[in-house]
């Protein structure tokens, strides 16, 4: 019977015949553990009718499993190397589409309406590198997508970071831009062994549920997300000396407006909610667009 491609001994054996040596600088880790892949796809919720997004399938384990799963697997992979690999791992499943290219310089929105044709319900399921996961989520996130969820496996301290709530040293920009555009869960920390090679880190894999629409209203994203970025600029600052040195604009009286919030400009930008951030930008947004 033949082995799972996850399967330690079959990933070691594709390796050697196809002369493969891994890159450090793509973040490639491939994962040899049937397990962890069942649990992510079953964290996925498929059904056979749903469409799957993977990016970085590696030589194919994970792409394996979603392709039992979903109706159809678009894979995209930045390795050239690993085409050929692809294609011949993966030949038995004909609703698996293989794509050679870097995520963040495809247009998804063009690419999702060709090829998830007559699907309705789409998933982005991955093993995410970890050198570029921030800019991946941030384009699934901000391109408002027509996708259901996000489902990756990424640094264990990314994804504390990304489910954080106000008050925690893991709370920063990435936990409220990732809040304003889906409700994220932690699903299950992953360690280091269950990955060839091994990493230097223990990985997470997290859930982001798409939200329909965002759970505060904001005048202006673009103020919005200055506004908090500012707030969280030196950790160490007030909120009202980030900001009064981000927004360098004399016709902002930060002290005043920050009472007129009802927020305390001692505060520090860990403590506030995202809804604190809406009422700030919002008041903010006129005078920085008279």
């Amino acid at each position: 019977m033949a082995h799972d491609i996850s399967h330690p001994s079959r990933t070691a054996k594709i390796l050697k015949r196809f002369q493969f040596t891994f890159k450090k600088s793509l973040g490639q880790n491939f994962l040899i553990d049937a397990n962890i892949l069942r649990k992510i796809v079953e964290v996925s919720s498929l059904s056979p009718e749903d469409g799957v997004l993977e990016i970085g399938p590696g030589i194919g384990s994970l792409t394996e499993v979603l392709a039992r799963r979903a109706r159809k697997v678009v894979a995209i992979e930045i390795d050239q190397r690993l085409i050929p690999i692809l294609t011949e791992n993966l030949m038995s499943y004909p609703n698996v589409k293989l794509i050679h290219g870097d995520v963040l310089e495809q247009n998804l929105h063009q690419l999702l309406e060709v090829e998830m044709k007559g699907i309705d319900r789409v998933h982005v399921v991955a093993n995410l590198p970890y050198y570029v996961t921030t800019p991946i989520l941030m384009k699934l996130l901000e391109e408002r997508l027509p996708i259901s969820s996000i489902v990756v496996m990424i640094q264990k301290e990314v994804a504390e970071r990304i489910s954080a709530k106000p008050g925690g040293k893991e709370y920063g920009s990435l936990s409220v831009a990732s809040q304003y555009y889906a409700e994220p869960e932690y699903c299950m920390t992953v360690p280091k062994n269950v990955f060839m090679p091994k990493p230097n880190v223990d990985s997470a894999v997290i859930r982001l549920k798409i939200r329909e629409k965002p759970p505060v209203e904001v005048m202006d994203e673009g103020i919005f997300f200055a506004v908090i970025r500012a707030a969280f600029g030196q950790r160490r600052k007030t909120l009202y000396n980030n900001l009064r040195s981000t927004f360098a604009n004399p016709e902002i009286n930060w002290q005043e407006l920050l009472h007129e919030a009802g927020i305390d400009p001692n505060r520090r930008g860990e403590t506030l909610s995202i809804e604190e951030f809406a009422e700030l930008s919002n008041r903010v947004t006129p005078l920085l667009h008279p």
